[in-house]
Parts: structure tokens; sequence; C-alpha cells
């Protein structure tokens, strides 16, 4: 309508005028920006039912890697299951349970920098892990700092769910240590 310099259809009909257009113009007006869709050949599905397939393989893997490495931590053999919780962490960065048990064999290990840093991994992705939280709390009194220590029990005392046994050793230990300090 508009190289025909009309404004409404009824003059295209009435007073046609064409107007003359540039070769920049012809081009513009003609149809663009059209992507062609190919279809999905069987090789194309081959290709998807294979990655399917291998996702949900190593998806079982992963499991097997963590029950394998705690089955080798319950038999001691710490070296084993440190590598094997290692590589479910490579497939499942998120595993709090696998930062848990390394931080369990570092402790074992007598390496504390390790043990702390699973530890803390641990509540990151996790903070009402009880487990870690006490630990956390052990390694605070074994370094004698009491008021991060009881910072961390009250926290412990909110989250205490099916270790609450645990706060009355941690009061204790806090208590014998204000004794000690009073004395």
């Amino acid at each position: 309508m508009g190289y025909m310099g009309a404004k409404k259809v009824i003059d295209l009909r009435k007073k046609p005028k064409f107007i003359k257009i540039t070769k920049a113009g012809f081009y513009e007006s003609m149809v663009h920006n059209i992507d062609v869709v190919k279809k999905i050949t069987m090789k194309h599905l081959i290709l998807i039912f294979t990655f399917i397939l291998f996702s949900l393989f190593a998806k079982a893997n992963e499991k097997n890697f963590f029950n394998e490495a705690k089955d080798l931590f319950d038999k001691e053999k710490y070296e084993d299951s440190k590598f094997l919780f290692h590589r479910n962490i490579v497939y499942n960065p998120k595993d709090s349970a696998s930062y848990l048990y390394l931080a369990k064999i570092f402790k074992i290990e007598e390496d504390k920098r390790q043990e702390e840093k699973n530890i803390k991994t641990t509540l990151l992705l996790d903070p009402k892990n009880e487990e870690a939280m006490y630990l956390l709390i052990d390694m605070e009194l074994e370094r004698s700092n009491f008021s991060k220590a009881d910072e961390l029990s009250k926290d412990f005392k909110k989250i205490c769910v099916d270790m609450c046994e645990k706060v009355a050793s941690i009061e204790s230990r806090l208590k014998d240590f204000e004794r000690k300090d009073a004395s």
C-alpha cells in the first residue's frame, strides 16, 4: 500500500499511483530473517537416545560411588574410600554426605586443615547437618576457641533433632573451661 501511495485499501481501487522505489528498498521489502528448520533424522534420534541412556547410567554410577565408598569407610579402608568420595564429588558436587565422610577420614588422618575445609563445605551445602556442626564444635574446643564453640553450640541447639544428647557433653566441656578460667 505504501508503494502505491494509498493510505486505505479503498484508495488502492480509486486512485492507484505507483511510487518508484530504489534497489535497496526493493531488497528490504523482500522476506528476510527466516531460519530453515531441518527435519530430525534417525541419526539425530539415535544420538539423543544414546545421550539419555548415558545420563541414566551416570546417575546410577554416582550413587554406587557413594555407597561403595561408605562400605569401604565402614571397613576402615580409608584411602580407597577417600578416592571414591572424591570421585562422587566430581559427579555430584553438592553431595554434602561425601564431604562429611571426607572430613571424618581427615580427622582420622589428623589433617586438621582438610578436615575443617570439608566440614565447612558440608555446612555450606547443608546448614542443618548436625554431625558436621558437632564436629566443628569439637574442633573449636580442641583449639581452645571457646567463644566460637559457644556460638556454634547455640546454633547446634536450634537445629538439633537426632544428636541432642551431644548438647550436654558440649555444655559440660564449656563449663569445665569456665571453671578452669575462673581459678
